[in-house]
């Protein structure tokens, strides 16, 4: 696997509120974390994303101060941390399990923290009030935890935690415990907490959407380490390596050999002959084995009879199966040299576009089309007994 650039490890503008030097974890003979280097900005919404057992879980205790490094340094907010316990970082941890006290109102919950401390009374009170009206719990202070739904003591947990006023954040996924539809919302209140109060969230999940939905940034991690890192919408259009193309939603993967330029776009053979045009976005030497991906919702399917546009990427293929799920249909098709692909279509017209067995062209924009260059970026997706 390739290591993430320079520019995807750090940020530009320097703003870091946590900090990861070189940082190894090691649990006997497993490396659950591998010489990981990150920088995560002040106010943002960071989130880590992979399988279980890709050392994102680990990572977040290690800027919590639940595990200590087995190489490495640890910052938060321009102070070396590695060596100090949680107790002794500014930083609160929501765990998926929410950890609420059953003989404690909510009120009681909430102000736990700040009353350890020797909070003034007054302040314990305006804070609690401050901190239950941002997670929408305004009247529930003499509930008990189980008089709560999941939903509402995930709340809770949440309001706890923030009204410590931490540096930062951390969310081991939080909402795992949840239904969908309670998950979605949970998303949603999420983000518009944060953003509110304008503290760095750290957030650890394995799902693809979720990730994409709450975050500013997103590490795609694997194996301890970070295969790629940036904006959602960058990692999604954009991914760099073969595992991030396959685990964050479907990708299309077509080999082939760079073959120059022509008309402002690259262009690869495949091993039928067809020719694919690709960005030009660096570089590249003639006869550079590459890999060509697009994602199943870019691709349009013709069937025999329609004609795809001339601007189109297009690779001849035979409709193998339909799916209907509701509002769409999930196709899969064989090209002639054996190569799997499927596509995404609306359900626009009440139907199939075709029937199994029949030949077809799928098409989509160059500008759909991602590179991943042969022998870049193999890494294994087999997880490690530690996350």
């Amino acid at each position: 696997m390739s290591e993430p650039a320079p520019e995807q490890a750090r940020t530009a503008d320097g703003d870091s509120v946590v900090f990861l030097d070189q940082v190894v974890k090691r649990f006997g003979s497993v490396v659950a974390v591998d010489r990981l280097t990150l920088e995560i900005r002040r106010g943002e919404f960071f989130s880590m994303l992979g399988p279980s057992g890709c050392g994102k879980t680990t990572t977040l205790r290690l800027i919590g101060g639940f595990e200590m490094p087995s190489e490495g340094m640890v910052r938060l907010d321009g102070q070396d941390v590695t060596d100090l316990p949680a107790y002794k970082r500014n930083v609160n941890t929501v765990f998926q399990s929410y950890g609420l006290f059953p003989h404690l109102s909510v009120y009681d919950n909430v102000a736990f923290g700040l009353r350890r401390k020797r909070v003034p009374a007054k302040e314990v009170e305006r804070r609690v009030v401050e901190a239950l009206e941002l997670v929408s719990l305004a009247g529930y202070g003499k509930r008990r935890r189980s008089q709560l739904s999941g939903g509402q003591q995930q709340r809770v947990a949440l309001a706890r935690a923030l009204v410590n006023r931490p540096q930062v954040l951390l969310l081991d996924e939080p909402l795992g415990a949840l239904d969908l539809k309670l998950r979605k919302q949970m998303q949603l209140e999420l983000k518009r907490i944060q953003k509110e109060v304008g503290i760095t969230f750290v957030f650890v999940t394995h799902d693809q959407e979720e990730a994409m939905t709450i975050s500013d940034r997103i590490a795609v991690m694997n194996n301890g380490k970070i295969e790629q890192l940036g904006r959602p919408e960058d990692v999604y259009e954009r991914p760099a390596t073969v595992f991030v193309a396959e685990f964050l939603g479907a990708s299309n993967l077509l080999e082939g050999t760079y073959r120059g330029t022509d008309s402002g776009w690259g262009q690869v053979e495949l091993a039928n002959g067809v020719r694919i045009r690709i960005p030009i976005e660096r570089d590249r030497k003639d006869g550079e084995s590459l890999r060509v991906g697009v994602r199943p919702e870019k691709i349009q399917v013709f069937p025999v009879g329609t004609e795809p546009p001339a601007t189109q990427n297009v690779v001849p293929a035979t409709l193998r199966s339909a799916v209907f799920a509701g509002v769409s249909f999930q196709y899969f098709f064989q090209t002639a040299e054996g190569r799997e692909m499927t596509a995404f279509d609306r359900n626009s017209t009440g139907g199939a576009v075709a029937k199994p067995g029949d030949a077809v062209r799928l098409a989509w924009a160059p500008q759909h089309t991602f590179v991943i260059p042969v022998g870049e970026a193999e890494s294994s997706a087999q997880p490690k007994p530690h996350d």
